[in-house]
């Protein structure tokens, strides 16, 4: 196996071992997809090296699907033009049982922030604070669902023989969560706490962890779990590497290995 593929690989089975954010349809009213148990952790597909991680999550989505008898994908990344505008995109309709389901999948990594929202949910950011959690449901519920129900989507249904009103509408979303450190061992309210993988921590409480060892993934590799063979870097190398890449306003994900042995994935962020 190559270094790409075995890359690849560690990133699909990072991918699998992300909990849904939430069951059922406890938030928002948006109804989860339901998966049997017993997923192929083998991805056998190839992928270009330059895929960005949200199209690369798309790839291991498909392949998940895929793996199970009681799926079938009639479609995935519809365009919905009007003319020659693109109105917006349907990730996938599938088959189910024999149960037509538009499915809208989401992969995303929030940060805990209590200055930042006044409810439980808006808590929850994007590290660049450039997205939330909110915004990102209320774009699923008043955009990207209601797709189904525009009049330029009928034509793309009629050739899968379907119609929007005998398809149901699910989502998958999975999340990577990140706490503060001080909350570290905090149970959250409304969220599948099981996403949770670790806690952020700003560059001036960075020395708390000077007898620590340090790794920078590049972010397609976000997905993977902390990998313990790896080039990792002392206290003083690591702490110049992230204090070039705070002053671009950008807040990288991190591996950290404790003197014990112990691994985490962390946060570096330049906004706090």
């Amino acid at each position: 196996m190559d270094l790409n593929s075995k890359d690849i690989q560690l990133q699909y089975e990072g991918f699998l071992n992300t909990p849904l954010l939430w069951k059922s349809d406890t938030l928002f009213q948006l109804q989860q997809i339901e998966l049997p148990n017993g997923k192929s952790t083998k991805f056998n597909s190839t992928i270009a090296k330059n895929l960005r991680l949200g199209k690369r999550v798309e790839r291991f989505i498909s392949h998940e699907l895929q793996c199970y008898s009681s799926n079938k994908i009639l479609a995935e990344n519809i365009q919905i033009q009007n003319g020659k505008t693109t109105v917006g995109e349907i990730d996938f309709i599938i088959q189910q049982n024999n149960t037509p389901i538009h499915l809208e999948v989401i992969f995303k990594f929030y940060l805990y922030n209590e200055n930042v929202g006044k409810t439980a949910l808006a808590h929850w950011i994007g590290p660049n604070r450039k997205d939330s959690l909110v915004e990102k449901l209320t774009k699923l519920k008043e955009k990207q669902l209601p797709l189904l129900y525009k009049e330029q989507t009928i034509p793309y249904l009629k050739k899968l023989n379907l119609t929007a009103k005998e398809i149901q509408q699910q989502v998958y979303f999975k999340a990577q969560l990140f706490v503060p450190f001080q909350l570290r061992n905090h149970s959250f309210k409304l969220i599948n706490n099981n996403c949770i993988k670790g806690f952020y921590i700003s560059f001036n409480e960075l020395l708390k962890f000077n007898n620590c060892k340090f790794y920078i993934p590049s972010k397609i590799n976000w997905l993977q779990e902390v990998q313990t063979q790896t080039n990792w870097l002392h206290f003083n190398e690591f702490s110049k590497k992230v204090e070039t890449i705070l002053q671009n306003k950008t807040s990288p994900l991190c591996w950290l290995k404790q003197p014990n042995g112990e691994v985490y994935k962390i946060f570096i962020v330049w906004w706090n």
